[in-house]
């Protein structure tokens, strides 16, 4: 016997967007212990070596997933380090940023020792480590260590830094094992099959939101009934899904102007689980916007999608440079507009950045240039290759963003197509 329709088509539509976040997280977490990964054991990647969409080429990445609880902590060391980008990016199950550890957050003693501690944990801590609490037993990291110009430093630095468990805390006895998909093929009603696994296994910090996990809890028991299993799947299919892809143009609720989408927000997210999604759908492990802003561009001055077909410029004038909004880098990056995957090249040349010695105007102006053979008038260092046979998006990044791209004032010129 059929059930009655437990939720509207609309509940059953945020329900799904809001669990794709937690989904989108263990998708990850499952593909990295797939790939090796062990529990409070860091991975340093080599410069460019990172597994996940829209990574930053820029800095050089060690990652770890680590547990901790009431009895444990674990134990940074970082090194003295001036003049480079650096932070230790700490988010949970959800990916909201939990803590970041660098000289901002510690002006006055930026190196040496911290223990990272389950708020309320009742440990003893050394004498001179700087307490930090996070609200989540498991944690993912991301130490990001500028690379400049002088990649061999970094690497060096990026191992300078010290990850040790004090204490033996109880480890997941198992990943948990939900769906997986691929960006282009969102799952459908099976998506609420895995969600009280996916609920269970980590709690959402942020207020608010306990309408949306009673609707997925009441929307997961519901599937096991055939005719309502059905109808939530077509609800997903004919209603979640398209609204879901059409909200990214715009990130959601942000801003759009001139091809340029301006998230509301990144990194933490308070009640806007929306955007929360959308974040971990386009490029996992978003920073806030104190560390970095992202402008996220899929479409030229017409509005028409970004296709390698083409050539496009992007010219800043010469009052308007990127590097005049960014303390320390800034950088441009090419990506298929499906997997959100670097475009391979035979230059091996992914992104533009303030390393790139890039050539200026006679009137001081910058322009870029996108294409898949070079323009004869571009200057060389000038160029991204974009091999053709593709849509693809770009995203602009300041690091740790001052003046108007702080203020959030500020959008990049339209990309204009030759």
């Amino acid at each position: 016997m059929s059930l009655a329709p437990v939720l509207s088509d609309q509940e059953i539509s945020d329900a799904y967007i809001y669990l794709l976040s937690r989904l989108l997280v263990l998708q990850q977490q499952q593909k990295d212990f797939k790939d090796g990964f062990q529990w409070n054991r860091p991975v340093h990647r080599e410069p460019g070596q990172v597994a996940w969409a829209n990574p930053n080429l820029d800095v050089a990445y060690s990652e770890a997933w680590i547990a901790i609880d009431e009895k444990s902590y674990l134990l940074l060391s970082v090194p003295e380090i001036a003049g480079r980008y650096y932070t230790v990016h700490f988010l949970n199950g959800w990916g909201e940023t939990v803590a970041n550890i660098n000289e901002r957050a510690f002006l006055e003693r930026p190196s040496g020792d911290f223990a990272v501690c389950l708020a309320g944990a009742d440990v003893k801590l050394p004498s001179l480590a700087r307490r930090v609490d996070v609200p989540s037993k498991y944690l993912r990291v991301l130490l990001r260590v500028e690379l400049g110009s002088d990649w061999d430093a970094a690497v060096a630095l990026q191992h300078k830094f010290k990850f040790e468990i004090i204490g033996r805390p109880e480890l997941p006895e198992r990943i948990p094992q939900t769906v997986m998909f691929e960006p282009d093929a969102l799952p459908g009603v099976e998506a609420f099959e895995s969600a009280e696994l996916a609920l269970d296994s980590e709690a959402d910090i942020n207020p608010g939101m306990e309408k949306l996990q009673a609707d997925t809890r009441a929307i997961a028991r519901a599937v096991r009934d055939t005719a309502e299993g059905k109808r939530i799947d077509a609800v997903v299919r004919e209603k979640a899904i398209p609204a879901f892809r059409a909200g990214l143009r715009v990130v959601g609720h942000g801003i759009r102007k001139d091809g340029w989408a301006l998230p509301a927000t990144s990194g933490a997210y308070g009640q806007d689980w929306l955007t929360r999604t959308y974040a971990n759908y386009g490029g996992i492990w978003a920073n806030t916007p104190q560390e970095v802003i992202y402008y996220k561009g899929a479409a030229d001055s017409n509005d028409e999608p970004l296709d390698s077909g083409h050539v496009y410029t992007l010219t800043f004038p010469s009052e308007k440079l990127p590097m005049q909004y960014a303390t320390y880098f800034w950088s441009v990056i090419a990506v298929d507009s499906v997997n959100r995957r670097v475009l391979v090249n035979p230059l091996k040349r992914y992104l533009l950045n303030n390393q790139s010695r890039l050539q200026l105007s006679g009137d001081g102006s910058l322009t870029l240039y996108f294409a898949d053979d070079k323009p004869i008038d571009a200057p060389e260092p000038n160029w991204l290759p974009t091999p053709k046979g593709q849509q693809y998006n770009l995203t602009l990044r300041f690091y740790r963003p001052r003046g108007e791209v702080a203020a959030r004032n500020y959008f990049p010129p339209p990309l204009l197509k030759r």
